[in-house]
């Protein structure tokens, strides 16, 4: 039996999950969304959209590619040029900056991150309307990449890195003793996602990583069958440095 003090702690914090939105942008800024706002200071391009600063690009001459790059739940997309290193010297890469993250404006949440995420890939389909166009994620970004991947004109493919398969399952193993389902506003199901998509899949897992341990991405590759599944010897913050990231354009 649940020892009486805790049970009140738990009743409690159900109640206000019902009656008060901070209470869910509390379980949020502490579990998913950590922004820094700092000025470019990296060798990527300003990417706009309608004027509005969005991300940050390489673009090449004569690309063969194109890739949509969605970063992890802290920093700024002008952390990311070690994501842009992986990918082929001929792709062009365009990292969307989320709302809130960066010199972007507005919060950040599911529903403002697919949304900007749409309109990314949809400007990059107007921009490269003949070329291959790739979404590569890392850990929470594998739930906007996730939700591109349920379009009716999805990304010709998909690099999940560090990814999860549903948020509230990665929720509830970091927070075993809180009503997670109530409290988590946000909750990215890939599984569910992608249940549809046809597109080559890569999914990498990290053998050590404690953040979003390797079981998710084995569940989420399970759950796709022409999924690739990639385990690397790292942990999540360093799978950049795993040597098995790379990724061409076959």
């Amino acid at each position: 039996m649940v020892p009486f003090p805790r049970f009140r702690l738990l009743f409690l914090l159900a109640v206000l999950a019902f009656v008060s939105p901070s209470v869910h942008a509390m379980l949020e800024g502490k579990f998913l969304y950590f922004p820094t706002h700092a000025p470019n200071q990296s060798r990527l391009g300003e990417w706009r959209i309608n004027g509005e600063l969005v991300g940050y690009s390489r673009t090449v001459e004569a690309p063969r590619s194109v890739w949509l790059i969605l970063h992890g739940n802290a920093g700024q997309a002008s952390d990311r040029q070690y994501m842009v290193d992986c990918l082929p010297a001929d792709a062009a890469a365009y990292i969307m900056e989320y709302p809130g993250y960066g010199l972007r404006s507005g919060k950040p949440s599911m529903a403002t991150i697919n949304a900007a995420a749409r309109e990314a890939y949809a400007n990059l389909r107007t921009l490269h309307p003949d070329l291959p166009l790739g979404v590569f994620s890392e850990s929470i970004g594998s739930g906007p990449a996730s939700y591109l991947g349920s379009l009716t004109d999805p990304p010709d493919r998909l690099v999940l890195m560090v990814p999860f398969d549903n948020l509230l399952s990665l929720a509830r193993r970091h927070m075993k003793l809180l009503p997670v389902g109530l409290l988590l506003r946000d909750k990215w199901d890939n599984v569910k996602a992608l249940k549809s998509y046809r597109g080559k899949v890569d999914v990498f897992g990290a053998e050590y990583d404690d953040i979003i341990p390797a079981v998710h991405a084995r569940n989420l590759a399970k759950s796709i069958p022409q999924a690739r599944y990639i385990e690397m010897p790292c942990g999540h913050n360093d799978w950049s440095m795993s040597g098995q990231a790379k990724i061409t354009n076959d």
